[in-house]
């Protein structure tokens, strides 16, 4: 046995062999390890010392890992489960994080697969714990305020968030439209100990210059016309708590100055006034522009960009935590339904398939709209590919002459193009499209490459390896860089 006080990892699965080679394997790497060879071994190992997480084979001796899964959840909800199964479908990769699995590993799995999996299993058993007594204090953070997913890149968002709120740090959030960024800074401000206090936003977007910097910093009766009263702004509203900035890469000028000396001295003076007033204010910022090339163009002041920058996230887009996507569909369907009292379908296969292979331009934010909309123009109890059809927008096209109409039921979904078709359409769009970057139309060609390959491998790597002519090891490595899933392709 390894010693004591590193991470306890509990291995299931009938298979004695298989368990001595996955024990040897992670405490090579560091962990203590215990394997059972029965579902109801592995429960009882919960009762005799900590655990940090499960690795669980869908099929034992003893019956299901799914059922072993539901018993972990309830006595010790905070240990993560890995599913782990010879037998991957979509559908169990789907019922598995439905009922709270922190992941799935289909056999035979690469050695970096399980290794990442465990390590992010690990740091989110301990975050769960350390954020357990903030929740304790704070009450139970609702779902409609939490951040799902179980991949790594939304982990590691998280686990920045966990560290970071209880400090007064500024944050900076990076990322596409809809990617989340408002709610992780609503998460910032609900696990910080500004949660008593107001949280403040503001799109500094959506306002010109005189009345965003009257919004922010507050005016006295007369400063300009129709200014009939004194008004406080919004970071006296925010004082105490939290104010989030968003869209910050489009503050005009005269506001970037007043949010530096903010930032610098904690005192803001309102418009007209020449009084001082001190605030106590955590700003939490946030843009899906590149401000570091709004700098280099002198759009965005770069001492304000460095007073912004103390931590950075990165909200990841989609299309690179696909492996989320059955989680949120499930979550957005049942929300969808319970607003509209309605019954919500469920998906099939067929379309799990075709909204794991969407480029997501709109990201979260546009997946669930999707489902909003499966809810409502669905007719039966199972979601069809075709049914999507009219929910499912191409990125960079016009919806000018877009036909909006469900398709017939009886209507054949659409034949899959070639790889090079299908990527040159993600790519390119319309001949009138605006034309992405190099780089950016590289990783959406190679993306959709890898979506058709797998597709027509039927998910085995080593298939998908021998039609693309690369090895293994390095469709591997190309998967876990767009977030794809081998088993989310498998009949």
């Amino acid at each position: 046995m390894s010693p004591p006080g590193k991470p306890h990892v509990v291995i299931v699965d009938d298979e004695p062999h298989l368990c001595e080679l996955l024990a040897f394997r992670l405490e090579h790497h560091g962990y203590r390890v215990t394997t059972e060879l029965t579902g109801s071994g592995g429960i009882a190992a919960l009762s005799r010392e900590p655990v940090d997480a499960m690795v669980v084979d869908l099929r034992l001796d003893d019956g299901d890992g799914l059922d072993v899964l539901s018993e972990v959840q309830k006595r010790s909800p905070d240990v993560p489960v890995v599913i782990l199964t010879a037998h991957g479908t979509i559908e169990t990769a789907v019922e598995a994080m439905r009922r709270g699995a922190y992941g799935f590993l289909t056999k035979p799995f690469h050695d970096l697969d399980l290794l990442q999996k465990i390590e992010h299993a690990v740091e989110s058993s301990k975050l769960r714990r350390e954020v357990a007594g903030l929740r304790r204090i704070i009450g139970a953070q609702s779902d409609e305020l939490r951040l799902l997913g179980t991949s790594d890149r939304i982990a590691a968002v998280r686990e920045i968030i966990a560290r970071v709120a209880p400090t007064d740090a500024t944050v900076l959030l990076l990322g596409e439209s809809g990617t989340g960024k408002e709610l992780a800074a609503r998460s910032l401000h609900d696990l910080s100990q500004r949660r008593g206090r107001p949280f403040v936003a503001v799109n500094c977007s959506a306002l010109p210059a005189e009345l965003l910097e009257s919004e922010l910093f507050g005016h006295v009766r007369g400063a300009f016309t129709g200014a009939s009263r004194d008004k406080a702004g919004l970071f006296s509203a925010a004082n105490g708590g939290t104010l989030l900035l968003d869209e910050i890469g489009d503050a005009p000028p005269a506001v970037q100055v007043k949010l530096l000396r903010v930032l610098q001295e904690r005192r803001i003076t309102r418009v007209g006034s020449l009084d001082e007033e001190d605030v106590d204010v955590r700003v939490v910022a946030a843009t899906n522009r590149d401000l570091r090339a709004e700098v280099r163009d002198g759009r965005f002041r770069e001492d304000l960009f460095y007073r912004l920058h103390v931590v950075p996230i990165v909200m990841p887009p989609l299309r690179e935590r696909v492996e989320d996507i059955p989680l949120l569909c499930e979550v957005f369907l049942s929300r969808a339904a319970a607003r509209h009292g309605l019954a919500g379908p469920q998906l099939s296969p067929e379309a799990l398939r075709a909204l794991l292979a969407h480029p997501w331009p709109g990201n979260v934010r546009e997946l669930a709209n999707v489902m909003e909309g499966a809810v409502l123009l669905s007719r039966g109890e199972r979601l069809q590919p075709q049914e999507l059809s009219a929910l499912l927008v191409p990125p960079a096209r016009k919806l000018d002459g877009w036909s909006s109409a469900p398709a017939p039921e009886d209507a054949e979904p659409p034949a899959a193009p070639d790889a090079a078709g299908e990527a040159m359409s993600v790519v390119f769009g319309d001949p009138g499209a605006e034309l992405p970057s190099l780089k950016a139309a590289r990783d959406l060609f190679e993306r959709a490459y890898l979506v058709e390959v797998l597709r027509r491998a039927n998910g085995n790597v080593s298939a998908a390896a021998k039609l693309s002519g690369r090895n293994r090891t390095d469709l591997y490595d190309l998967l876990r860089k767009h977030g794809l899933s081998s088993a989310s392709f498998k009949e």
